[in-house]
C-alpha cells in the first residue's frame, strides 16, 4: 500500500512538470530517436509561415510518438486490466495518426523528418525512452508489469506535455501550435487517468 501511494505521488510530480525525462534534465540526450531519415529537398521560400521551433517540435514529437507507440504495444499481450489495454490501444492509434500528419507537414515544408544527431542539444535534446527502459518494462514480472508500464507511460506522456508547452510558447505556425495545444490536453488527461488507475 505504501509502495502504491509512493507511485501515485511520483505521478503527481510528473504531471506538474517534474518528470524524469524532462527536456532540461536530458540536455543533449538522444536515445536513438534522431538520426538519418527522410530528407525532402529544400523548398525555395519555405519558412514564411513557420519557424525553427515549429520544425523542432514536429521532429521531436514524431520521434517521441514512435517511442510511445512501442511502449503501449507491450500491453496487448501482457497481464493488464482491460481499461489499461483500452487506453494503450487508443494511445497507439492517436499517436500513429499524429506522426503521419507531422511527417507529412515536415516534408511539405522541405524539412527533414528527423533531425541530425545532437541538432537540438542546445534546446535540451530529445526527451524520451531508451531501449533499455522499454526492455525493462517488457521484461517485468507479470505481477509487476502493469505498475511498471503505467509509471513509464506517465513519464513519457509528461515529456510530451513539456514539448507541447514549448511549442505553444515559441512556435509560429497556427496549425502546429493548435496541434501542440491538443497534445498537451490529451496527454494531461491520460496522465490523470493513469494516476487514477495506479491508485485503485
Amino acid at each position: 500500500m505504501v509502495k502504491r501511494a509512493a507511485l501515485v505521488v511520483l505521478g503527481v510530480l510528473l504531471l506538474s512538470g517534474c518528470g524524469a525525462h524532462s527536456i532540461q534534465e536530458l540536455h543533449g540526450a538522444g536515445p536513438g530517436a534522431h538520426g538519418a531519415g527522410h530528407t525532402a529537398p529544400a523548398v525555395p521560400g519555405a519558412g514564411a509561415d513557420f519557424n525553427p521551433a515549429d520544425v523542432m517540435f514536429l521532429q521531436m514529437m514524431a520521434a517521441h510518438n514512435g517511442q510511445g507507440v512501442e511502449l503501449v504495444r507491450l500491453a496487448s499481450d501482457r497481464p493488464a486490466r482491460p481499461e489499461v489495454r483500452t487506453l494503450a490501444a487508443a494511445i497507439a492509434t492517436t499517436q500513429e495518426a499524429e506522426t503521419t500528419s507531422m511527417t507529412d507537414r515536415l516534408i511539405g515544408w522541405g524539412r527533414p523528418v528527423t533531425a541530425e544527431a545532437g541538432e537540438h542539444a542546445a534546446h535540451g535534446g530529445m526527451p524520451g525512452l531508451s531501449k533499455e527502459e522499454i526492455t525493462a518494462v517488457a521484461d517485468a514480472a507479470p505481477a509487476d508489469f502493469e505498475t511498471a508500464f503505467l509509471n513509464m507511460l506517465i513519464a513519457q506522456q509528461d515529456d510530451a506535455v513539456q514539448m507541447a508547452r514549448a511549442e505553444t510558447a515559441d512556435g509560429r505556425n497556427p496549425e502546429v501550435k493548435a496541434l501542440a495545444a491538443r497534445i498537451e490536453a490529451s496527454r494531461a488527461a491520460q496522465i490523470k487517468q493513469m494516476l487514477a488507475l495506479l491508485g485503485q
